[in-house]
């Protein structure tokens, strides 16, 4: 606080103030010179390229990435889901989104829930805008609506970084008009930040010697995206919790019982895979990686009680996952133009209504796409 002024010994006479002084007139401005022209500012690119709807925010000329290597079984475990893909055709933007009706706050507000989006910026931002969640601009319009990611937003497709940037800001915009979006950690957010920390440095695992810069690789890593990763990316992902519970559904990325490993509890949960990261130790790391990259262990005559076990130790009454794309979940095996002969029109639910399947697999040209849904399903 400011300290008081001291009060005078005596107040003194006021003092007639001098007269102004005439104002002087107004010279005339010389004109500019063409030499002195203003030069027109050119605006700035956005960092990741624009946001709205339009083409992906990919390099002028992307480098093509070689298709995927089929290899032999491995540590972990990887699914041929087709070469990545750098480019798409332009796309002409929706039409206006669909007004939302005023949302009241709380749980009694409308959830939605995202599956694997894999770098498609362009079919996310159709998606959203055809669910009303966001405007012809890209912006969240949808309220005081919650919205989860499932994780996976990076790999094999042609942006994953722009993903990244648009999930980022659609939690701001979503978090100033009272709603939220969020987002988990998929085993593509555990190998993109495995990628970036140690690069090729040696990692031990059960099929031998590795790194995560050639795993990343192997899995539709985009040299794009590693160098448009940046540090407050890395800070953001690095924080993403594993697993969540919203209204009775147990929210996970990947369809596995291998989060018992690491606790009873969804905090519990949370808490020791956040300390992997911040521990950062590669073989711990590669250890937590290889755990969320399995798959599968809803599926089968053993699935319902897997997952009942699941939400026995964590809650919820349904399980909501990510991770195996939908036709692959089907057993459904490629033909030999590599097509699995399963056309995805919405999740799918399984293991005797205990589980639902959001990767509609969108890396899948012809046959996938990516899935939005609001929870409970109808």
């Amino acid at each position: 606080m400011p300290a008081p002024v001291p009060p005078t010994a005596q107040q003194q006479p006021v003092q007639p103030l001098p007269p102004m002084p005439q104002a002087q007139p107004v010279q005339q401005v010389a004109q500019v010179q063409p030499s002195q022209q203003v030069q027109h500012v050119q605006p700035m690119p956005q960092a990741g390229g624009p946001l709205g709807f339009g083409a992906p925010t990919v390099p002028a000329n992307p480098g093509v990435a070689p298709s995927m290597p089929t290899v032999p079984p491995q540590d972990p475990p990887t699914l041929e889901l087709g070469a990545p893909i750098v480019e798409q055709p332009a796309v002409p933007g929706p039409a206006p989104a669909p007004a939302l009706d005023s949302l009241p706050g709380g749980p009694d507000s409308p959830l939605y829930v995202i599956g694997d989006v894999h770098g498609y910026l362009q079919d996310l931002l159709d998606g959203l805008h055809e669910q009303g969640l966001i405007d012809a601009e890209g912006h969240w319009s949808a309220g005081r609506a919650r919205m989860w990611f499932l994780g996976d937003f990076t790999d094999r497709g042609p942006d994953g970084i722009g993903v990244i940037d648009l999930v980022m800001r659609l939690a701001a915009e979503a978090a100033a008009d009272g709603g939220y979006c969020r987002a988990l950690m998929g085993n593509h957010e555990l190998l993109l930040l495995g990628a970036d920390r140690y690069g090729e440095e040696p990692v031990h695992s059960a099929a031998g010697t590795a790194s995560f810069l050639a795993a990343w690789r192997l899995n539709g890593g985009q040299p794009h995206d590693m160098e448009r990763l940046e540090d407050h990316h890395v800070a953001w992902l690095s924080r993403l919790p594993a697993m969540t519970v919203e209204d009775d559904h147990l929210l996970v990325h990947s369809d596995t019982t291998a989060y018992l490993e690491y606790g009873d509890s969804v905090d519990a949960v949370n808490d020791a895979i956040r300390e992997v990261l911040n521990q950062g130790d590669p073989d711990e790391w590669w250890d937590c990686f290889r755990r969320m990259t399995k798959r599968f262990a809803f599926r089968g005559e053993s699935g319902p009680e897997a997952a009942r076990e699941l939400l026995a130790a964590f809650g919820g009454h349904r399980i909501v996952h990510g991770h195996s794309p939908i036709p692959y979940l089907l057993g459904e095996a490629p033909t030999e133009d590599g097509h699995s002969g399963v056309h995805v029109t919405g999740p799918h639910v399984y293991a005797d209504d205990l589980a639902v399947a959001m990767d509609g697999g969108v890396t899948m040209e012809g046959e996938g796409k990516l899935l939005i849904a609001r929870l409970p399903l109808a």
